[in-house]
Formats: C-alpha cells, sequence, structure tokens
C-alpha cells in the first residue's frame, strides 16, 4: 500500500542485510528503511532482560516518532524482531508462569522453548497495549494492522503434513484510533476468521471507507468473493518456493478448484495474470490501474 500514501518508511531493529530489505524497500518505492546500521538511526533502544535483540518497545516507540513528525499521509512497514529464534537460551525472567501442556510439549526442552517464547509474546502484549493507548490519543487517522509470519519452529514431533495450517496460521488483528473511527473508519465483521496477509490493503481499505484503485477493487473482490488463497505448506516443507496455491475456506477446510463457480474460476484467472504483470510481466498495468 505504499504507493497509496505521499511518503513511506520500513522499520526494522536489526541489521538490514537480511533477504535484501535495502534492496527490496528501494523496489517498492519507499522512501527511507530504518535500521541499525543506517543513516536513518533506530532510537530508544531497549533490550528485555537477556535477549540480544531490539524490544517490541523500542520497535513502537520509533514507529510513534515518524507518526508524530509526518505531515502528510504516511504508510509505515514494520518488522520487529524481539520475538525471533531461538528459544532455548533462557532470555526472560519469570518464564515459569507458561507451563506447555499436549503431546507436542512431552521434552523438557521444548517445554522450555515454548515458555521463552511465551515470555516474549507476554512482553509484546504489553507493548503493542502501551501503543494503541498512545495513537488513540493522536488527532490524525491511524489504522494499524498487527500480524505475524508463522509460528516458531519448536514443535519437531508434530507432523507438517497434517498440521501445516497450525502451525502457520497466527492472530491478527487491524485497529482504528479514535480520529480515526470518528471520521468513518468501522471495524469489519464479515469474512475475517480466516484471511490472507495477501488480503489485509483490501480489509484496510474497507474498514476506513477509503477510495480505491482498481488493483485494490480487485484485491477486495478476491478477499470477498473467493475462499482464502494460500500456499500448500504441506506439499514440501524445505523449499516452499515451488508449492501450489491451496484454497480454504473460513474455517480452514480445503476447497478444490473444480468446485468453485464459473465467475470464481474468472477471478481467480485475472487476479493471477495481475500479478505475473506486476511481479515478472511487462507492467501493462502500473500506473492507472494501480493507484
Amino acid at each position: 500500500m505504499a504507493n497509496y500514501f505521499p511518503e513511506s518508511v520500513a522499520i526494522h531493529p536489526y541489521i538490514g542485510v537480511y533477504y535484501s530489505r535495502p534492496e527490496v524497500y528501494a523496489k517498492f518505492g519507499f522512501d527511507r528503511f530504518m535500521y541499525l546500521g543506517s543513516k536513518y538511526s533506530i532510537k530508544h533502544q531497549k533490550k528485555i532482560d537477556r535477549s540480544p535483540y531490539l524490544s517490541d518497545e523500542t520497535a513502537f516507540a520509533n514507529t510513534l516518532d515518524q507518526i508524530k513528525q509526518a505531515k502528510k499521509g504516511l504508510f509505515i512497514n514494520l518488522v520487529t524482531m524481539q520475538n525471533h529464534f531461538p528459544y532455548y537460551n533462557n532470555y526472560y525472567d519469570g518464564s515459569e508462569r507458561f507451563t506447555p501442556t499436549g503431546s507436542a510439549a512431552k521434552d523438557e526442552g521444548v517445554q522450555n522453548m515454548v515458555k521463552d517464547f511465551s515470555m516474549g509474546l507476554y512482553h509484546s502484549d504489553q507493548a503493542i497495549q502501551k501503543f494503541i493507548e498512545q495513537i488513540e490519543h493522536i488527532k490524525k487517522p491511524i489504522t494499524f494492522v498487527f500480524y505475524g509470519d508463522h509460528l516458531p519452529g519448536i514443535y519437531p514431533t508434530v507432523d507438517m503434513k497434517q498440521n501445516g495450517l497450525a502451525l502457520h496460521k497466527t492472530d491478527y488483528f487491524i485497529y482504528s484510533n479514535a480520529y480515526a473511527r470518528q471520521h468513518g473508519a468501522k471495524n469489519l465483521t464479515k469474512a475475517t476468521k480466516l484471511v490472507s496477509p495477501t488480503a489485509f490493503p483490501a480489509l484496510v481499505s474497507a474498514q476506513v471507507n477509503a477510495k480505491v484503485s482498481p488493483y485494490y477493487a480487485l484485491l477486495t473482490d478476491v478477499w470477498q468473493k473467493l475462499p482464502v488463497l494460500t500456499l500448500d505448506i504441506t506439499e514440501n516443507t524445505i523449499n516452499n518456493y515451488n508449492t501450489n496455491m491451496q484454497l480454504l475456506t473460513q474455517d480452514g477446510e480445503a476447497v478444490a478448484k473444480n468446485n468453485l463457480t464459473k465467475e470464481q474460476r474468472q477471478l481467480l484467472e485475472d487476479y493471477k495474470l495481475v500479478q505475473y504483470d506486476l511481479t515478472a510481466g511487462e507492467q501493462y498495468l502500473k500506473g492507472t490501474f494501480i493507484k
């Protein structure tokens, strides 16, 4: 969604080289990328107990700085680092308050990793609550999308083929502050139980009642009219570049492509063609179709 805003910034409170982030963000049109060692310094640096990673509190404090400094519309992409692996080094005090149960956590080593990861989530919850309380009092329309990419790989006995969705399904929420709600933002209630991250731009646009380009209108149709689009993680647990697309109901049940209606199949084909054009094709649609 960066191209919808006059200004865009990426924030990552860690070194920036992994996944070619500086090059990728520049390719996506971001105005600046803040990371450790960049010319845009990471401030408010705090770590928790023995963790080597900067805290979520640090990440949100830097995000808040950017929000307050913005003179016009601003898009922020924040990738946190606090809860990254490893989880076996006993980073946090107080993890004994969490006691994992179930067959996946019988091993003592797994139990300790779950405890430490859970304590990290506890600290994240506190930082998120503080951040929401802060943006609630800012007289600018702010909508905050929070989500994770997958659960940590600390369950070696869990079968990926049987539990691939569960291992990659994380909580998410979309929150609009008081000023945004006063200007038309409303919580979504339909088709939001299970969504693909690719649907977030459409969900945000709907929540804030924004005018959209043809591309985001297409994303809205994909979100509302098709099953959830994801990768079939169970096919290949080592190299997911070659996995097939999977269609899921709101309850996580697989849907065969043959069971789609004619309208749905056409919509899915349109979506594939647009994605190909924008990523690997001649970019015929770049311009008015996107903006």
